[in-house]
């Protein structure tokens, strides 16, 4: 069986949730949360993390072009910074769809090494399978806030196009 399709799918699915999280977000809620656990900074903290391990490797990874110092950070005493916009949010989740498909395809997904020197004991494929989970967790968190204040979110179950393209 060729896991990639599927592996590919439940990427595009998970960042379609977060999407609609991001914008179904009120504004109040949006920069609600106590530091550094914001609403608009788990979100982050999501994409960028699906962004960053996404990659075959540390070295592969090419920030994106608005990233800011710390703000993936979710635990300790980040310094706090300008959130940013739900627009710049969607942005980057849409940034990191276009990339899965293609992405996934290069990995070696037979590899003993997650590509991640803070995971040396992850397999290249277990350690895709954990950023899934790890995206549907903050995802998860994202949502139960939005519940909190009467905002409902679908689930997903397969995505078949990229978050923010055309059903």
């Amino acid at each position: 069986m060729d896991i990639r399709p599927p592996l590919k799918g439940q990427y595009h699915a998970g960042l379609k949730m977060l999407r609609q999280c991001v914008e179904l977000c009120p504004e109040d809620v949006w920069l609600a949360g106590e530091h550094p656990r914001t609403f608009w900074r788990i979100a982050y903290h999501g994409v960028f993390f699906t962004h960053l391990y996404l990659q075959p490797n540390e070295a592969a990874f090419v920030p994106w072009a608005k990233s800011r110092k710390d703000a993936d950070c979710l635990w300790e005493s980040p310094p706090e910074i300008a959130p940013y916009s739900k627009a710049e949010m969607l942005e980057y989740i849409d940034f990191v769809g276009r990339q899965i498909d293609a992405t996934v395809d290069i990995l070696d997904l037979d590899s003993a090494d997650s590509g991640f020197s803070w995971y040396p004991s992850i397999d290249k494929l277990g350690h895709q399978l954990m950023n899934v989970r790890h995206l549907q967790g903050h995802v998860g968190q994202l949502s139960e806030r939005l519940m909190a204040h009467g905002v409902d979110t679908d689930w997903v179950a397969l995505a078949a196009t990229r978050p923010g393209s055309a059903p």
